[in-house]
């Protein structure tokens, strides 16, 4: 039963037994109207033949021995009938019955008048006198004296004894009719049924299939691709879109966990560097004591307040990085002057700049419209990439700042000269602890400055681009909305 195709089999051989049954029902029922308006139609003029030979009544009174004679006769010749002999208001003067059980002692005239003004050619059911409440076929006549109505011959036509000889044959015959044509109809119906309900589900068969193989561990299991609407089609289209994200999040898990693994590493080794120069320069000045000269010790403590500098720098970025992923770094947007931010990180970035000597060079509009951002946010937009240019730009490069308004926009474009970025690394320079030339002297970091600008211009609506020819340059891009009128 927990096959689709045993249920559905099952419940269309229920349904063929029940239109079986009821074909079986309703056509006995008309084929027996089909025998009662027969036999009336054949039979509809007997009364009206049976005053012809004799008059049943004689000055007003029933005329019982001529009655009984031609009565008699009549049933000789048929014994399926049964003459009744009814006064004008339907109640029963005379019969002719073989038992003599007779339980009604008047017949409903209404059936009868209609026959007779139908003279026959409408089926009309009477009254069975000796069955109360049964309906049967009957053939009628008034009788009239000197043009006056003296009563109905009232004859029925399908006896006690006809019914039970007519259910027998009838009987007889439905089984036959079972046995041979119903049976045979309902068996072919059948097995056309389950051929046709087998080919219906063959789909799903497939896709109960692939599925059990997606459960057993074949993650590349597929539905084949079914050129129909049917929903078996939307079903499989369904599951391979499902197999397919569950496979792309497999995979993302396990780069998730290779950058967890990175992570691991990469802080470990960030926090260890700044942490063992904190704790070795004050173990030195612990041992040296007063023996340190004044320009050691102050030597000493820089070194240690660089490292803490870094250390607290390292700290923060994760920190925020990880409030900027989980959605809950609160951004406060207003509208400001895009050009007053660009120009003071520029002059922030001047003197770290001509240690290298860098030129900073900025082609900034004077008539930018202000933009709707969040200033903290966008100034650690703009101090991050500013900060990646000078470590990665070489000495006597060049960094450009340019700022320009689009459709909408303010589009801010920082470029730096040097060995540009390899074509490889260009989809995974935004990804976090990622670095390129991590060992390259001078340049240092936590590999998580652009992933926090990416995340930043999320939070806003923007996106970044990059740029790079792989040997001379690279130019980050990206768009900020104006101010809503």
């Amino acid at each position: 039963m927990k096959s689709l195709f045993l249920r559905i089999s099952l419940i269309f051989i229920l349904v063929l037994l029940i239109v079986g049954c009821s074909y079986i029902f309703i056509t006995a029922i008309t084929a027996q109207r089909y025998f009662q308006e027969t036999t009336q139609r054949l039979n509809a003029t007997v009364a009206e033949y049976m005053i012809e030979e004799v008059n049943p009544f004689v000055d007003g009174e029933v005329n019982e021995a001529a009655l009984g004679t031609i009565m008699h006769s009549m049933m000789a010749v048929n014994p399926g009938i049964e003459v009744y002999l009814l006064d004008p208001t339907g109640e029963i003067l005379s019969f002719v019955v073989l038992d003599q059980l007779v339980k009604l002692k008047r017949v409903e005239l209404a059936p009868v008048k209609e026959f007779i003004a139908a003279k026959g050619d409408d089926f009309v059911m009477g009254d069975d006198p000796r069955n109360p409440g049964e309906k049967s076929v009957f053939s009628a006549t008034a009788v009239y004296e000197d043009d006056k109505l003296l009563g109905y011959v009232y004859i029925i036509l399908a006896s006690e004894k006809y019914e039970t000889i007519s259910s027998g044959v009838l009987g007889s015959y439905w089984m036959q009719l079972t046995f041979n044509s119903i049976l045979i109809t309902l068996v072919v119906a059948l097995l056309i049924g389950l051929v046709l309900i087998a080919w219906l589900t063959r789909h799903l068969r497939t896709i109960v299939r692939t599925v059990e193989r997606f459960k057993d561990g074949d993650l590349h299991a597929r539905v084949p691709h079914y050129k129909t609407n049917s929903e078996f089609a939307v079903l499989g289209e369904t599951f391979n879109h499902m197999a397919d994200r569950i496979l792309n999040n497999i995979e993302e898990l396990k780069n998730v966990d290779s950058l967890r693994r990175e992570l691991i590493a990469n802080v470990s080794h960030d926090l260890r560097n700044p942490l063992a120069i904190i704790n070795g320069y004050i173990e030195t000045l612990q041992m040296k004591g007063e023996s340190i000269s004044p320009e050691e010790k102050e030597s000493y403590l820089k070194i240690i307040g660089n490292s803490t500098d870094k250390l607290t720098k390292l700290v923060a970025d994760l920190f925020d990085l990880s409030k900027l992923e989980s959605g809950q770094m609160q951004v406060k947007k207003e509208n400001l002057n895009i050009q007053e931010l660009l120009y003071d990180s520029s002059l922030k970035y001047e003197l770290l700049a001509k240690s290298k000597n860098i030129a900073i060079e900025t082609a900034i509009s004077s008539s930018l419209p202000l933009v709707n951002a969040d200033l903290y946010l966008l100034d650690r937009v703009i101090q991050n990439l500013l900060d990646n240019a000078v470590k990665y730009t070489p000495q006597d490069g060049e960094i450009s700042i340019e700022a320009s308004s689009v459709a909408g926009a303010v589009e801010v474009k920082i470029r730096n000269s040097g060995g540009g970025i390899p074509q490889a690394d260009l989809e995974t320079i935004f990804d976090r602890y990622y670095m390129i030339d991590r060992e390259r002297e001078g340049v240092e970091g936590s590999g998580l400055g652009l992933a926090i600008v990416k995340r930043i211009l999320e939070v806003h609506g923007s996106e970044i681009h990059i740029e790079s020819d792989s040997n001379s340059f690279t130019e980050f891009i990206f768009e900020l909305p104006v101010e809503q009128a």
